[in-house]
């Protein structure tokens, strides 16, 4: 391994083990539930989080380097039970850089129901393009959950599913993309989840969406600035 793609796994290193206390922050995950992956650009290769290990003690060096089949390359620990699913999303999905998990109690109990979450907010619609859709049952441990992942996903705009009786799974283009992904779905399921409770909310219009993703992708935040306008 050189001395630049070492470095620059180290860095992702402290990059997942940093992402991880968002996800306590905003009350995303319990226990030891959950994980964050970030592909390493340019290589075969990610950082993933190790399994069953306290967030309180999780960091860059106990962060896991596994290969895109899920094999440990770097690492004195168990990578997360749920590798082989990220990895299958690496190889899947070129675009993806960044892969969340979580267990998140508005979110998951709208996968608890099997149901997708309607876009019935313009925030929602900023973020996810529209509905957040359901994904299909699988089972931990291999590669099931990563497929159905993908056959959400593919084609859909929105950087999130809920995996049916389980809970949320987003990408993003880098990690960080990923958890904001993972703490706007919760957002979303609970606003969505109390707008039910008080009565039918009120759909927004397919155009009305269409411009407002338009919009939030496209035009909203800082953008570069080019030199001649300096």
């Amino acid at each position: 391994m050189s001395v630049q793609s070492g470095q620059q796994i180290a860095r992702l290193r402290e990059t997942v083990a940093r992402l991880h206390a968002e996800l306590t922050r905003y009350g995303l995950v319990a226990w030891t539930a959950g994980n964050v992956s970030a592909r390493v650009p340019g290589r075969d290769l990610m950082v993933i989080k190790p399994s069953g290990v306290d967030y309180d003690d999780l960091s860059a060096d106990n962060m896991v380097v596994c290969d895109l089949d899920g094999a440990v390359v770097e690492g004195d620990h168990s990578p997360s039970s749920d590798t082989a699913a990220h990895a299958y999303v690496y190889r899947a999905m070129p675009e993806v850089g960044g892969v969340v998990h979580t267990h998140s109690t508005y979110a998951t109990a709208w996968a608890a129901r099997g149901e997708a979450i309607p876009c019935h907010l313009t925030a929602q619609a900023d973020e996810f393009g529209g509905e957040i859709p359901i994904g299909p049952f699988a089972l931990i441990g291999g590669d099931d959950i990563g497929k159905g992942i993908v056959s959400t996903l593919t084609g859909h705009r929105s950087p999130a599913v809920l995996m049916r009786n389980h809970g949320v799974f987003t990408i993003g283009r880098d990690a960080r993309a990923a958890v904001k992904a993972a703490v706007m779905c919760e957002d979303v399921a609970r606003t969505a989840h109390l707008a039910r409770a008080l009565g039918q909310p009120v759909p927004i219009d397919p155009a009305d969406v269409d411009a407002l993703y338009d919009r939030y992708q496209n035009v909203y935040g800082q953008r570069p600035v080019s030199p001649t306008n300096t």
